[in-house]
């Protein structure tokens, strides 16, 4: 991984899988989980978790850590995914690209799944989800700056992913998902 970004074409390869990336997200929402947690909260087989993990730890993105008893949780290495292209040959671009796509559908997936169940929340957390989409005429710099101040945003509540104690009480997992595009030139 260099400057927080995939870029090993085989690494790309791995996430390009979609189950995967389920995979991950519930590590992410629920912390280290085993084969058969995974297994009983995806509605697939334990082998296929457990196949699924070890490939994930194989390019290092999950790891076993210790569990009670004979218990082998899995939690993830980095929280913080990032996917790039750049420097890649052909072959790498197109699993960069692959498993880009395998990311996307996973994650409108979710937001598709979790705002058709908005109506089932308390009102206090209807109020605050949303979605939102906006155009904006702005300079390369002026994007990352932007940007860097969103990441900044999401950086503040942090530790309280990996530390249960620092998240107070009532707090549940909220996917945020922040994508910056530009249009092509004319």
């Amino acid at each position: 991984m260099a400057d927080g970004y995939v870029s090993d074409p085989k690494a790309l390869r791995a996430l390009s899988h979609p189950f995967r990336w389920k995979l991950i997200h519930l590590l992410t929402d629920r912390g280290a989980s085993t084969a058969t947690f995974c297994a009983e909260q995806l509605g697939e087989s334990v082998a296929s978790c457990s196949y699924h993990l070890n490939m994930l730890a194989k390019y290092g993105f999950v790891e076993e850590v210790q569990g009670p008893g004979r218990q082998k949780p899995w939690r993830l290495t980095d929280r913080d995914q990032g996917i790039s292209a750049e420097g890649l040959d052909d072959e790498g671009a197109l699993a960069a690209e692959a498993a880009a796509m395998a990311f996307f559908d996973q994650e409108f997936s979710q937001i598709k799944e979790r705002m058709r169940r908005r109506e089932l929340e308390p009102d206090e957390w209807r109020r605050s989800i949303a979605t939102n989409s906006t155009t904006k005429f702005l300079t390369a710099d002026e994007l990352a700056e932007m940007r860097a101040e969103i990441v900044e945003i999401f950086t503040r509540y942090g530790d309280r992913a990996e530390r249960p104690e620092a998240r107070p009480e009532g707090a549940r997992p909220v996917r945020f998902f922040l994508s910056t595009s530009v249009a092509p030139e004319k």
